[in-house]
């Protein structure tokens, strides 16, 4: 894990995100967002799709039915080649400035990203700028007060934590309408087998008690025609830190 200058957010880099998603919790917790996020994605045949941030262990469903599928690493971050067979898809950048043309992506799948970008509104006039008219964004965020977002021993307690009402506004003020919501990780975050074997009991009790127990939460929202916001230029920002250096390409299953 990386700590910002500021010393007030920390970003896992890329290596501390291959070993979370091989442990057992990391194991288990893949299976459950990516549950959450499959049915938010719908059918994604012929979609020209983008993973942003971490979001690899989440698409490898989409590789065979969509047209194109992209994975965008933040520099700060570093990258991992994926997938292991083939040509790597996978693309080390500015989440903020991305190399693509406007509407040029169908579905947005954002995971371990959005959290940690420097300027939440910048991303989210980027994000309205890549995508096509009519096109969907999935975001996986920690949710603030829940368990997952307190603790550090897991990738969804770095970074900036969003509440219900706060990623509503968000999106809405940048011209993308919240259409389905998702809450997700009630089972504490620990490698405990106990835990571990309880996962789909903390699941389904959790929601009982609605989503303050969940560690984080998935929204699809629909771009809408006109931009809320107009898109500023851009600010440069402190790019003489060394922890925004690009990192060193590494490989995941």
């Amino acid at each position: 894990m990386q700590r910002t200058d500021a010393g007030q957010f920390m970003t896992p880099d890329v290596d501390g995100l291959i070993q979370f998603y091989k442990s057992p919790l990391g194991r288990l917790t893949r299976g459950l967002v990516r549950e959450q996020v499959s049915q938010l994605a719908g059918d994604v045949t012929g979609l020209r799709i983008l993973g942003l941030g971490f979001a690899t262990p989440y698409l490898r469903g989409a590789l065979k039915g969509a047209e194109r599928v992209l994975a965008f690493m933040p520099a700060r971050q570093g990258a991992s080649s994926w997938p292991r067979e083939g040509p790597s898809h996978t693309v080390l950048c500015d989440p903020l400035e991305m190399p693509l043309t406007d509407s040029a992506v169908d579905l947005v799948i954002a995971i371990h990203g959005f959290e940690h970008v420097l300027d939440a509104e910048d991303q989210m006039r980027e994000l309205w700028r890549i995508c096509a008219p009519g096109a969907r964004i999935v975001l996986v965020v920690p949710r603030r007060r829940g368990l997952w977002a307190g603790l550090d021993n897991n990738p969804f307690g770095f970074g900036q934590p969003y509440s219900r009402s706060q990623m509503d506004t968000l999106l809405r003020n940048h011209s993308f309408t919240p259409e389905e919501w998702r809450d997700c990780l009630y089972l504490p975050p620990f490698n405990s087998q106990l835990v571990l074997r309880s996962a789909k009991m903390f699941e389904k009790g959790g929601r009982v008690f609605g989503p303050t127990l969940a560690g984080v939460m998935c929204v699809r929202a629909k771009k809408e025609q006109f931009p809320a916001i107009a898109r500023r230029r851009r600010v440069e920002k402190t790019h003489a830190s060394p922890e925004l250096s690009p990192q060193t390409a590494r490989l995941i299953s």
